[in-house]
């Protein structure tokens, strides 16, 4: 964990660096306002927000009618694209070019500060030696599943770490493991590395992770930078989007070929089953093992996605447009 002294020491490091926060956005609604307005309140001062909008028009219907882009004409800045030309990878190397900042934040429209401290944690572990990016923890919101809730708390715990190549015997996968729904990054490493992958369905972060940890820096897991995110998945949304996740493995079998995900599924399964039992709400555990099934058939039929025909490929993915690129 990291101690006052040393996050007092990090802060005082970072005063005078510039901190952009980099959001790729898409159909906001009326919280895109609230996570203006919590970003601004942070204990370390944001140099400036840039926006990756996709689609011109959703944003306009927000914003119409308001001053948002008045009043904050000298922190906000709003890049346009289409929608055919989002990546999740490529989007994300644009915004950090239109950066100057010594650290750049990623965040999704979705992820809400759970409170001030939040940059200030992010950067914290980010200050440590040899650290190439670092990522907050993600809390449930009051209207998530208590399945969902249980899946926060086992893939991002309350207690901090480090994680670099030499972890890997250890953990597996989730050595890798980062999210871009609020991650920090130094720019300096970011840059020496060569950035994101430019043309990715799915795991830039983890791509990433990956590739600065086998040059030997760090993957911080900074557990006291918090945020309010989770989902209510379909059964269908979970089937696309374990899909896409098994198609971007299948395209980076340099990182993930040796380090299958299936036994940390199990494992979940295992310690979510235990839960909703001791829960007394074992009632929920057929639907549970509903939505895991199609989990794994989306991720299974991802991995194999190269001998599927295309039309099928795009009944079964959640970004039909990077399949129309290609």
């Amino acid at each position: 964990t990291i101690d006052l002294s040393a996050r007092r020491s990090a802060r005082m490091g970072i005063k005078m660096s510039k901190i952009d926060v980099i959001i790729p956005v898409y159909k906001p609604n009326k919280n895109f306002f609230t996570l203006i307005e919590r970003l601004k309140k942070q204990t370390i001062p944001v140099n400036r927000i840039i926006l990756m909008n996709t689609e011109e028009k959703y944003f306009e219907q927000l914003v119409y009618g308001t001053r948002f882009l008045e009043e904050n004409k000298n922190l906000v800045e709003v890049q346009h694209l289409s929608k055919r030309e989002f990546d999740h990878g490529g989007t994300r190397n644009r915004g950090v070019k239109k950066s100057q900042g010594d650290i750049f934040v990623l965040m999704t429209q979705d992820a809400m500060p759970a409170d001030t401290h939040m940059l200030e944690g992010l950067v914290s572990a980010l200050a440590a030696p040899g650290v190439a990016v670092s990522y907050a923890r993600q809390l449930p919101a009051e209207d998530c599943s208590l399945t969902e809730q249980f899946t926060r708390k086992f893939n991002y715990p309350d207690t901090s770490l480090v994680k670099t190549k030499e972890d890997i015997p250890m953990l597996g996968i989730k050595t890798y493991f980062c999210s871009n729904v609020c991650a920090a990054y130094n720019r300096q490493i970011f840059d020496e590395t060569g950035g994101f992958v430019n043309r990715a369905i799915f795991n830039e972060d983890m791509i990433y992770a990956a590739a600065v940890l086998e040059r030997g820096y760090g993957v911080a897991y900074a557990a006291e930078a918090r945020v309010i995110h989770s989902h209510n998945y379909t059964n269908g949304q979970q089937f696309k989007r374990n899909f896409d996740l098994g198609v971007s493995q299948a395209d980076h079998p340099e990182v993930f070929a040796g380090l299958p995900s299936e036994s940390e599924g199990k494992k979940m399964v295992k310690t979510v089953t235990l839960y909703l039992r001791k829960k007394h709400k074992a009632g929920q555990l057929p639907r549970f093992y509903i939505q895991c099934v199609c989990r794994y058939v989306g991720y299974q039929l991802g991995r194999h996605y190269k001998i599927l025909p295309r039309p099928l490929i795009k009944r079964c993915t959640s970004n039909i447009a990077y399949w129309e690129r290609i």
